[in-house]
């Protein structure tokens, strides 16, 4: 892909494909961002840096959980494997309506919940609602799909949450349904609540983070949190994200006092609230 290095001109996103694909000046979005939202080499990934560990601790009220750089969360003090917006079938669903993806979002996504489900070896699997792109999703499943899912389920308890995509319990998918679960003192939903009575985790923003380095902007998905209310990234394989700096977020988080962590491709990276750039 050609670039050009002289000051004003415009390069090809290198993060097309990865939630944004626009043009964008590089030299004038960091020189313009201000010092304390700008990132350092220290804080995001670099080509043949050695991997250092694909998870990292995340307290929320008096509770320490791991975060995946799959997106996934576990809470090893219940052994929870905790998962959100999976939107399993997402491009049958748009094959429906005249929009042709690639038909392997479904296997891809069973496979990524397959590596984090060998890692942690939970107990129990939640999936916290929008596990399906919409109602008929799990009569969709190709046979070879839900036999893979009945192997992730085998020998271990599996929470569907109800989401927006997904409101009703479906058939012939096993586990068990709930509209939100309690444990611990956290309230487990999908949508997050406008009124944060106790410590929650939610789904259904699909929260990204986007920062400046000092050679270009870079956009992850990321978990975000305060200590009292975490939001998790959309695991899903044809997911997007909505940035953590929109008002979405804004209604749910006091000012900026929040960490991102974003998602790298060998570690998780913890960024102030405050260092996140809009869109």
């Amino acid at each position: 892909m050609a670039t050009s290095n002289a000051r004003g001109s415009l390069a090809p996103s290198p993060l097309a494909g990865e939630g944004w694909a626009e043009r964008y000046d590089a030299h004038t979005a960091i020189s313009d961002a201000p010092t304390s939202r700008r990132a350092s080499h220290a804080d995001l990934p670099r080509k043949g840096r050695a991997e250092q560990s694909l998870t990292a601790e995340i307290h929320l009220s008096s509770h320490t959980f791991v975060a995946d750089r799959s997106g996934a969360l576990y809470w090893p003090a219940e052994r929870m494997l905790i998962v959100a917006d999976l939107h399993l079938e997402k491009a049958s669903s748009a094959a429906r309506n005249g929009t042709f993806l690639p038909p392997y979002d479904t296997a891809s996504t069973l496979a990524s919940l397959g590596t984090v489900v060998a890692r942690h070896a939970p107990r129990l699997v939640v999936a916290l609602g929008d596990s399906f792109h919409d109602g008929d999703g799990p009569g969709r499943l190709d046979p070879s799909d839900r036999t893979a899912l009945r192997e992730l389920q085998r020998g271990r308890e599996w929470i569907w949450m109800s989401g927006n995509h997904d409101p009703d319990p479906a058939t012939d998918i096993g586990g068990t349904f709930a509209g939100l679960l309690c444990v611990g003192g956290i309230v487990l939903r999908h949508e997050p609540s406008p009124e944060l009575g106790c410590s929650e985790i939610a789904g259904h923003l699909h929260p990204l983070a986007r920062v400046a380095t000092r050679a270009r902007l870079v956009s992850r998905k990321c978990f975000v949190s305060d200590g009292r209310r975490m939001v998790m990234p959309a695991f899903g394989a044809f997911t997007g994200g909505l940035n953590i700096r929109n008002r979405a977020f804004a209604a749910l988080f006091d000012s900026l006092q929040f960490t991102a962590h974003m998602l790298g491709a060998a570690r998780l990276y913890a960024i102030a609230g405050a260092r996140c750039l809009p869109d």
